[in-house]
């Protein structure tokens, strides 16, 4: 089984300042959620279709449970994250539960007990709704910054909702994210295994395309080239560095970063925000890819 990406979570300090980042940008942000007990965190959601952008900060740290053996804390892994930057810190692929629990352990790259959870949520008249999920952990030792699991989804019907996923900046959903790595191909076979598909190799590094968007991990020079601005320091590992977000509509590339206020550049046919002004993060915003006819 592929699994493709279900959402990148972009930690931030300020959970209403990067909301009101992405609205100015032209995304229908969702409503404020509080996490399970234990994880002290709270988030936004912007939805596309198949696939959404977690926009997450600590609300307690004092709720936060710690990691311990087979336990992997999420809480306590993005309030880590956080004392150090901002910026995009967990790689979501869809999951199936348990399942990928004993793949992971079997292939050894990871070794954590399931974790359920649930909260309340909202369709758009207001009225709540139950969602739950089952998150599978995995870990790279050579990339401690990137936090990695699978997301089952058990009431999908009330998670997805076609009216979040219409945004006005004609975004249609996420071409894919772009790890920096000083050497890309330490990190292929943790990334197969976790993707269930095998990597393509190009002259920056390599490309794994999943059903929904596309994990490249290149070396930082290559990101510099690639997208104008300077990826992330890898100095500790690997980092997962920027978001690329399909637009339907290319005349609205340029307007994205202007419409926010933010200076932006254009870098191979995409418009770039670089994390100074996109709160640790770096989004580019490119043309989609003609629908197959």
């Amino acid at each position: 089984m592929v699994r493709g990406l279900d959402h990148i979570v972009h930690a931030v300090r300020d959970l209403d300042a990067a909301a009101g980042l992405y609205r100015r940008l032209g995304f229908m942000v969702g409503a404020r959620n509080s996490h399970p007990r234990g994880w002290g965190t709270q988030n936004h959601i912007v939805q596309l279709p198949g696939v959404f952008i977690e926009l997450l900060a600590v609300a307690d740290a004092n709720a936060i449970a710690p990691h311990s053996p087979r336990h992997f804390s999420f809480g306590a892994f993005n309030h880590n994250f956080l004392m150090r930057e901002q910026g995009l810190s967990m790689l979501v692929l869809s999951g199936r539960g348990a399942p990928d629990v004993d793949e992971f352990r079997k292939e050894g790259i990871g070794d954590f007990e399931l974790y359920d959870f649930e909260r309340e949520g909202k369709r758009p008249d207001g009225t709540p709704v139950k969602v739950a999920f089952s998150l599978a952990f995995a870990s790279d030792p050579r990339a401690p910054d990137i936090g990695f699991f699978t997301c089952q989804q058990h009431h999908p019907e009330n998670f997805w909702n076609p009216a979040f996923q219409k945004h006005a900046n004609s975004v249609e959903g996420v071409a894919g994210v772009v790890v920096a790595a000083d050497r890309p191909q330490q990190h292929r076979k943790f990334l197969e295994t976790f993707v269930g598909a095998s990597a393509a190799a190009h002259d920056e590094g390599f490309a794994i395309a999943t059903p929904h968007g596309a994990i490249d991990v290149v070396t930082p020079a290559a990101f510099l080239q690639r997208f104008g601005v300077t990826a992330p320091s890898v100095v500790g590992g690997a980092r997962l560095a920027a978001l690329r977000l399909a637009v339907a509509h290319p005349s609205r590339l340029q307007a994205a970063p202007e419409l926010a206020g933010l200076a932006g550049l254009y870098a191979r046919n995409a418009a770039v925000i670089g994390s100074e002004d996109a709160m640790g993060a770096i989004l580019a915003f490119e043309p989609a890819a003609p629908k197959a006819r």
